[in-house]
């Protein structure tokens, strides 16, 4: 626990600037008349395995979280396991056309050199469905979880991990590529490393883990593309506060930057000077602090300048918004902010930034249904609520937020003369110093 001091804030916002480049002077006028994105734009939605499926096979995660949290007394989570024909078409009724999920390690292969055939034959069904639905699968191959024999033997701190894991890797790539998948390698490294706090290696700087990710990463993005040549891999990068919201992230994406087809883009959370009085006077612990304003800061025009920095950061590479949403606590928030509301101004402004000619290709929004979030059921994500601790039914309940989608994707965005229900902020973290001296601005 540490005291977010205004000392603090204004070190964060300094950060950002560090080694970011330089934006083009002056941005463009707002239109009056805001163009679709366009057919060939895809519209996703996605969850992860560890947080939907149920029925867990076991896992460090699985150890991790049984003992003290929510998942001991709702072990199925969501039960995605058993209703994924039912959510998938829920998916379809969207209107989108990916759907990403990840595939469970621990699932497959339960003890060294073994492998489940079950296991395979689940996300077998699971693609089936998607294929049947007329949906493209987005397949991560880690969204931090592995299997306990890989943690009894140091996880990532062993050098061994690395072709365990690409075992495992390329057994899901030989099986699957010929379903036409988009590619996430690791998901959030950054976060994924602060998960698993490990070493730092000093004559890197770069923790153990981070150099073994760079290794997996490039070893299984040219197996990917030996077996499936046209292929679309990333690595998805949280973008927040001026920069790569980690570090050593950011160094780990430098060392894959060529064997990227795409900037996997995940962003939530957004800070401006209009939060800065709240974040001076709260003590932030982590996401899972539900009273922490570090969960709820939302702007929504923060996704407008996130994707004009990997434009400039990443020049020449398409950016997919792989990770997007809005975290309630059992559906409310303090400010009132509807999750529709949410979803609209933040395709606006996605729209203004692919009006600007930042070469977007796709949206994916996180999570179709409620799901398993930081310990807990309490923080919710999903278009669908789902009430685990009181529904036995587990069933899916639409948020405003599924009408609001279903027309989007029905006319490639918002319509062309919508105005977002909140304002942009006043200079926002994920943009300085432009954002306080040349501030993005709606049509008048």
């Amino acid at each position: 626990m540490r005291r977010f001091t205004r000392r603090a804030a204004f070190g964060l916002a300094v950060a950002g600037l560090i080694g970011r480049p330089a934006a083009a002077a002056g941005r463009p006028a707002p239109p009056i008349d805001l163009p679709p994105l366009g057919r060939e734009f895809l519209w996703g939605v996605a969850g992860s395995g560890f947080q939907s499926e149920g029925h867990t096979p076991d896992s460090h995660q699985r150890r991790l979280f049984t003992e003290h949290t929510a998942l001991a007394r709702f072990p199925d989570c969501v039960d995605f396991y058993t209703r994924y024909t039912s959510d998938i078409a829920l998916a379809a009724d969207l209107g989108v056309g990916v759907y990403g999920i990840s595939i469970e390690w621990a699932r497959l292969q339960p003890r060294p050199g073994e492998w489940d055939e079950a296991g395979f034959e689940f996300y077998d069904r699971v693609l089936d469905a998607m294929a049947a639905n007329g949906i493209r699968p987005m397949l991560t191959l880690d969204h931090w979880v592995y299997p306990v024999w890989i943690a009894e033997r140091g996880g990532w701190g062993d050098p061994g991990i690395v072709e365990a894991w690409l075992g495992n890797a390329r057994k899901v790539v030989d099986r699957y590529a010929s379903r036409d998948p988009l590619w996430t390698t690791v998901a959030n490294p950054g976060a994924y490393m602060k998960f698993e706090s490990r070493d730092t290696l000093p004559t890197t700087g770069l923790s153990a883990m981070a150099l073994r990710i760079v290794d997996v990463h490039n070893a299984i993005y040219d197996h990917i593309h030996l077996v499936q040549p046209s292929a679309q891999v990333t690595m998805s990068i949280n973008v927040v506060a001026g920069t790569i919201a980690d570090a050593t992230e950011s160094l780990i994406v430098d060392r894959v930057i060529d064997r990227l087809d795409f900037i996997g883009l995940g962003t939530y959370i957004s800070f401006s000077l209009d939060t800065l009085p709240q974040l001076a006077e709260h003590t932030l612990i982590a996401p899972q602090d539900l009273s922490s304003p570090l969960t709820h800061a939302v702007q929504p025009e923060s996704i407008y300048y996130a994707l004009h920095y990997c434009a400039h950061r990443f020049p020449g590479k398409p950016v997919y918004v792989v990770e997007s949403g809005m975290v309630t606590r059992n559906g409310l928030r303090d400010d009132g902010y509807s999750r529709a509301n949410h979803l609209r101004d933040t395709v606006y402004w996605l729209q203004r930034a692919h009006a600007d000619g930042i070469n977007v290709i796709g949206y994916t929004y996180w999570t179709l249904t409620d799901s398993f979030a930081w310990g807990s059921y309490a923080l919710r994500f999903g278009l669908y609520s789902v009430d685990v601790g009181t529904d036995p039914t587990l069933a899916r309940k639409p948020t405003d937020a599924v009408a609001a989608y279903r027309a989007i994707t029905a006319s490639s965005g918002v319509p062309g003369n919508y105005r977002p229900s909140r304002p942009p902020a006043t200079c926002s973290f994920v943009d300085l110093p432009d954002s306080c001296t040349d501030p993005v601005t709606l049509p008048r």
